[in-house]
């Protein structure tokens, strides 16, 4: 649908995309993302996706929007912050990733597309399209590289020179026509290891990739087994995440807090103590962690990860 760009419509969509509280936006043209795919099956060839089977099939329509959205010309992402220096108050406590802070990131970055989304069906009335937020075979990393966004950094993370890496990425994949920006072609890491030599265990390896074998994020959050002994003592208090190789990275100094009040640190769950953590119930877990990322881990494999951390 539409065969010209309107820069003036593009920038339109830019201001409301803001106006809806996202940080950062740009769109790219869609296309084949060819030069990944290579990168992705090797990775998975490798073993180092894990147990997560599901990387490791498909590869033709991880890489193009086209199976997701027939038709698609153009993909609007997104950056929403999520950074913030409040933390839990006590230093014994089990440790949470700042992404599981609030409310399911899912969820909020959903309803704010889907209202970009109606936005740009008044501007386009009859496009098409559909919204993705980490739900589908989509290299989102790589289309917010497309979109202008910012470069992969040695961490694997996007990184924007305003916002840093705390920021999470949404995007509406649609059947129009759009004034693209330029992607990214330059890093600017330079020299910098401190992310792959300062990870807890070894996990990033040195072509911008991630090995999720060893990487604490995975073994907190989507392992289903036992976290291998190997890797418990480097694990700290970490039970769901780990944001270290983000908290030493330059371009993560002086970071505004994010202004999403959703993901928010619940002051309850700030002030928990350490026994309140280890005699954590069922019925407390799930009320307070209803409608966030720890929703998803569910309780048992949750406390699992409580009782190897914390003494």
């Amino acid at each position: 649908m539409g065969s010209k760009a309107d820069k003036n419509i593009s920038e339109l969509i830019k201001m409301k995309a803001v106006e809806l509280g996202f940080d950062i936006c740009g769109i790219a043209a869609s296309r084949p993302l060819v030069e990944r795919k290579e990168v992705l099956k090797n990775w998975c060839s490798a073993g180092m996706n894990d147990r997560m089977h599901y990387l490791s099939g498909d590869f033709e329509k991880r890489i193009n929007p086209e199976y997701l959205v027939p038709g698609a010309k153009s993909l609007i992402v997104t950056g929403l912050s999520y950074y913030t220096d409040n933390k839990q108050k006590y230093p014994d406590v089990p440790l949470l990733s700042r992404y599981a802070y609030g409310e399911s990131y899912h969820t909020v970055i959903n309803r704010k597309l889907q209202k970009l989304y109606s936005y740009i069906q008044t501007l386009y009335p009859g496009s098409e399209g559909r919204a993705f937020v980490d739900s589908a075979p989509l290299l989102e990393k790589a289309w917010a590289v497309e979109a202008g966004l910012g470069w992969q950094g040695k961490h694997s993370v996007v990184i924007n020179k305003q916002i840093g890496s705390f920021f999470f990425i949404g995007s509406l994949i649609l059947n129009i026509i759009l004034d693209y920006d330029t992607p990214y072609t330059r890093e600017f890491c330079g020299e910098c290891r401190l992310c792959i030599d300062q990870c807890p265990t070894g996990a990033i390896n040195d072509n911008r990739t991630i090995d999720a074998r060893k990487c604490i994020a995975n073994l907190t959050i989507e392992n289903r087994g036992p976290i291998p002994e190997e890797y418990i003592p480097s694990l700290g208090s970490r039970v769901y995440g780990c944001d270290k190789c983000q908290e030493v990275c330059p371009w993560n100094k002086d970071l505004k807090t994010h202004h999403t009040p959703e993901f928010n640190l619940p002051e309850e769950v700030e002030n928990m103590k350490k026994d309140e953590w280890l005699n954590l119930s069922k019925e407390k877990f799930n009320r307070l962690f209803k409608g966030t990322a720890l929703e998803r881990r569910k309780y048992e494999p949750f406390m699992q990860n409580v009782k190897v951390v914390i003494k």
